[in-house]
């Protein structure tokens, strides 16, 4: 893929996800081009001359074709059809290889396409994430980082079991870490104490959530 700024990215498909996606790298100074199949949808996304607009099918190598992919730094497939997602993306890097491709995905889908492209994207489940911060107070769910592991921004309920104590006197679950302390802007040492009304950057599995959340908060 190119290493420059100003990208060329082929966004398949244009419903909220797809047509999101092209306005804000529109926004951002890149050059995109939009691969719809429904006229009603092209016509409306026309409208808003953020991309250039191919009608079609994706999953027909010479619709792709004349999207100029050898040029293209980055193919994204928001359709919400993952065979068609899936198709695009493996068509695409046949025809260039050093091209990135972008998956958008279904969480109960994630694994077995995992590999065959080179990110995947889940707009539900990072609506999900939004809608759990805006409802819960004192905890927020950050962006995944590798693998299985979730960041969270916890705070430290008064009364909490580990109100009060250092790190080295607290028995955190395995597959946690506590990373950093947001309200001191400091990296944790074992001498960190865990002060009533401190936010904390914590790394965790899933399968711990529930008791790192309960030593936080009670």
């Amino acid at each position: 893929m190119a290493k420059h700024q100003d990208l060329r990215v082929v966004v398949v498909g244009s419903g909220q996800t797809g047509l999101r996606t092209a306005r804000l790298l529109d926004d951002r100074g890149h050059n995109v081009v939009i691969i719809e199949r429904n006229p009603d949808r092209v016509r409306s996304v026309a409208d808003e001359y953020i991309a250039t607009i191919i009608e079609g099918d994706a999953t027909d190598p010479n619709i792709l074709q004349q999207a100029d992919l050898q040029s293209t730094d980055v193919v994204a497939a928001m359709t919400d059809t993952m065979g068609t997602n899936f198709t695009v993306c493996t068509l695409a890097k046949e025809m260039n290889s050093d091209l990135k491709t972008v998956m958008r995905s279904f969480h109960e889908h994630s694994d077995y396409y995992r590999g065959h492209a080179d990110e995947l994207v889940t707009p539900e489940k990072a609506g999900a994430r939004m809608a759990a911060n805006a409802i819960e107070d004192g905890m927020r769910s950050l962006e995944p980082a590798a693998g299985d592991i979730e960041l969270f921004e916890v705070r430290v309920a008064a009364g909490a079991p580990i109100a009060g104590k250092s790190l080295t006197d607290i028995s955190l679950p395995t597959d946690s870490l506590v990373v950093s302390n947001v309200t001191e802007g400091a990296i944790v040492g074992g001498d960190t104490v865990m002060n009533p009304g401190d936010t904390f950057v914590v790394a965790v599995k899933p399968s711990v959530v529930d008791e790192v959340t309960r030593l936080f908060r009670g």
